[in-house]
């Protein structure tokens, strides 16, 4: 990126200015805090209204030497930026360029590791607490807070059988010795333990928490309805996309012959971000995953900043950094997740294609997702606007009609994935809409009787593939 593209932007997570060079320790602060961070660019010429002042020529170069010295006498490791100039319109600047380093963490010497780690949140510096510190220690030994022992709950309290059903819903099988393979269970000393993972996925810890809020008009000063959801993972992912099909419009058009029926938000993209905020989340951090329905947006909060110091930009081109590498793996392993990096553009595309304004943004320590409800007196080419009701969850979630020609949100979430691999069965439903057995089934038979579908096989064999109407 051009330097003054750059300086256009403003100060963010990779990039800082100074009028001129200071004569404290921030500058070294800032390179260590990039260091441990995303990497950056500290810029000298640069005022806070982002002009370009300009550094003297005086010395150039005997001042990129002392700021060398500096930086190798001060940091510990040792860091090795690059400093050079830049001329800009006739003005000097002087840049200096730090890289994420791979002996983390890095620290002031004077002040120790304890005292003197520093951590870029946002375009600030930041002295690092002692869990970042400890995070900071296993990136560099490239393990992940949910691969390690789970010292507090003994194997025997877990009930594997919930992992054992998840696989079974999609035709596979696992055991002890499939966890074991996938870091879920360690051998110790001759002993199985449990990893952070299990305990993780099991609900065990005190923060696996998703809250979720119904808030009245467009503020946090009025709430309609609150849930608090805690247990298994798999368990708080479905019940949190109910309440936001509680508490979302559901609507209706007609389609050629057909009225179709679908939430104003795409479900996919909801509980893509969902899944994304359990997946991704900093669970050494306490602090809840929080979903809020305002009049106007659906806001879904996660704790923990973008894994690694990645940018949205890097996101957003697909890259993917793993913070709980165990976790999500089993979420891949379950067909959760499709592949690597997928879920923001999956995201995106589904929003632009029913024109739903998507936001994703890095809040300090938290990951902000924003979807911008539509309008109602905008849906002029709906039929009529069903709000869901939240007095009886049970009846109201995914409920679909009996009449012929209709076609619900979940029959044509089922309809597409038919099309794309010519056939589906009943626990493929199940994973992909994440509904029990009985209710998947349910909404097969009716799309049987219905003639979107066509069932064939016996039994276990049993698999659906598109009708002919």
């Amino acid at each position: 990126m051009i330097i003054e593209k750059l300086i256009a932007q403003g100060e963010n997570k990779r990039v800082e200015f100074k009028e001129q060079l200071p004569k404290n320790d921030s500058i070294v602060k800032t390179i260590i805090s990039f260091s441990n961070t995303s990497g950056g660019k500290l810029i000298i010429g640069v005022n806070d209204n982002r002009e370009v002042v300009g550094v003297s020529d005086d010395n150039i170069f005997e001042l990129q030497d002392k700021l060398s010295s500096l930086i190798f006498d001060s940091c510990y490791p040792n860091i090795l930026p690059e400093i050079y100039t830049l001329n800009v319109d006739g003005k000097l600047l002087l840049v200096i360029e730090v890289f994420r380093g791979n002996l983390l963490p890095y620290y002031l010497k004077k002040e120790g590791k304890n005292n003197g780690t520093y951590i870029r949140v946002g375009a600030t510096n930041r002295k690092a607490s002692f869990e970042h510190i400890v995070e900071l220690e296993r990136q560099r030994r490239n393990i992940s807070y949910d691969e390690e022992e789970n010292f507090e709950y003994a194997l025997e309290s877990f009930d594997l059988n919930i992992i054992y059903q998840e696989f079974e819903k999609i035709g596979k099988s696992c055991d002890v010795e499939k966890l074991k393979n996938m870091k879920l269970i360690k051998e110790l000393n001759g002993k199985l333990m449990a990893t952070n993972a299990l305990a993780i996925v099991f609900g065990k810890l005190d923060n696996i928490m998703i809250k979720c809020a119904r808030f009245k008009g467009t503020s946090m000063e009025r709430f309609i309805d609150k849930k608090e959801f805690t247990g298994n993972l798999f368990d708080i992912l479905e019940e949190s996309i109910r309440f936001l099909q509680n508490h979302l419009n559901l609507n209706a058009k007609i389609e050629g012959i057909r009225r179709v029926e679908e939430y104003e938000i795409p479900l996919l993209a909801l509980r893509e971000i969902v899944l994304n905020a359990i997946i991704h989340r900093d669970y050494t951090r306490n602090s809840d995953i929080k979903i809020a329905i305002y009049d106007d947006i659906v806001e879904i909060i996660s704790v923990g900043g973008f894994v690694n110091g990645l940018t949205i930009d890097e996101i957003s081109n697909g890259r993917s950094e793993l913070r709980n590498k165990v976790v999500a793996n089993l979420f891949k392993e379950l067909n959760f997740i499709e592949s690597w990096g997928s879920g923001i553009e999956k995201v995106r595309k589904s929003c632009s294609e029913h024109e739903i304004k998507f936001e994703l943004a890095e809040k300090g320590l938290f990951v902000e997702a924003v979807f911008y409800r539509p309008k109602v007196s905008e849906t002029t080419d709906y039929d009529r606007i069903v709000p869901n009701s939240a007095e009886k969850p049970s009846e109201s979630i995914g409920k679909i009609s009996d009449s012929i020609g209709k076609i619900s949100d979940n029959e044509q979430i089922i309809l597409d994935y038919i099309q794309k691999h010519s056939q589906i069965i009943s626990k493929e439903v199940e994973s992909l809409l994440l509904l029990k057995e009985a209710r998947a089934r349910r909404i097969l038979k009716e799309m049987v009787e219905k003639g979107l579908i066509i069932r064939l096989g016996r039994g276990r064999s049993t698999y659906y593939v598109l009708g002919k109407s």
